[in-house]
Parts: C-alpha cells; structure tokens; sequence
C-alpha cells in the first residue's frame, strides 16, 4: 500500500497529534519526501479551533517545529475515506476510532509508536495534566516513531522491517 495521507489522533488534538503532525512535516521535508498530506484530529470537540497547548508549542519551538498555525479539529467521518493511514497516540483513542470507522476501512488504523525504534512503548502518553518535562517525554517518542513512519513511507523500510508492539 503506498501511503501518501496520514492522520494522526489524539483526544482533543492540541498536544500530541498535531505534534506529530508538525514533526512528521519537518521530517519529510528534510528528507526531501513530496507528496505527503498530513494531518491531525481529535476524537472529541473540547478544543476545536484551538491552537495547540502552550507547553506543546514550546517543547516543539525548543527543537526546532512550528506548530503555531495548527488548529484543533475533530475527526470527521470522511478522514476513514481520505487517509490512508490513521495513527492513534494510545488505546482510548484507538478504540473510538475502531467504533467510528467502517469495517472495511479499520487496516488504516494503527498505534504511531508501532513504528517507533529507541522506546519500547506502545503509546505516546498524554501530557496535558502533568507538568512541561511530560511534553519532552512525548516529543521524545513522537519523534522516535515518525522517524520510523518516514522510512516506511519512503521506502527505506519495508512495514515487515518494523517492530509491530500495538
């Protein structure tokens, strides 16, 4: 399957998916991939039109990525049509997406960190009640897995190369 649209999710889509988004953005970019349309959104409504969280936006300005245009949005039923790739940050989110999505569509969802390499974790934890170190921490596993996205999706690595722990 050749991936070129890639959504990430998260609950209300100001922390970790449109920092997965910015990130994966940048990646491709350096890396000189084209064609990739790439996007987040939330399974729920609570910041919709929002920019992303403060302590999201300054863990990513440390190292480098511009979220600041980004804005909230809540996952709509034709991003099951749209996107060929559908990755959620943890199980909640999986499992909404899993009820929301047509059977023939649920092959386009995944877990982001399945594709990650240096951190033996399933899910990027939710940072939004705890303090700006946990916005580092998630960064640090975004980055990891979007790493490992971008090979795939580029084709300097297969999907059977990757460790699946989803």
């Amino acid at each position: 399957m050749s991936i070129t649209r890639v959504l990430f999710v998260c609950m209300g889509n100001i922390c970790r998916s449109p920092t997965a988004e910015g990130v994966l953005r940048r990646m491709a970019e350096q890396a000189g991939v084209t064609g990739l349309e790439i996007d987040s959104a939330g399974t729920h409504d609570y910041h919709v039109g929002e920019p992303p969280d403060a302590r999201a936006l300054a863990a990513a300005a440390r190292r480098g990525y511009d979220l600041s245009e980004l804005r909230a949005r809540q996952l709509d039923p034709i991003d099951f049509e749209r996107f060929d790739l559908i990755l959620a940050m943890d199980f909640n989110n999986l499992g909404v997406l899993q009820n929301l999505c047509p059977v023939a569509r649920r092959p386009k969802l995944g877990m982001l960190m399945a594709y990650g390499r240096r951190f033996n974790a399933v899910v990027v934890q939710d940072p939004y009640y705890r303090d700006a170190a946990a916005f580092e921490s998630a960064l640090d596993y975004i980055e990891d897995a979007c790493a490992g996205l971008l090979s795939v999706i580029a084709g300097r690595a297969s999907v059977g190369d990757r460790t699946l722990r989803a």
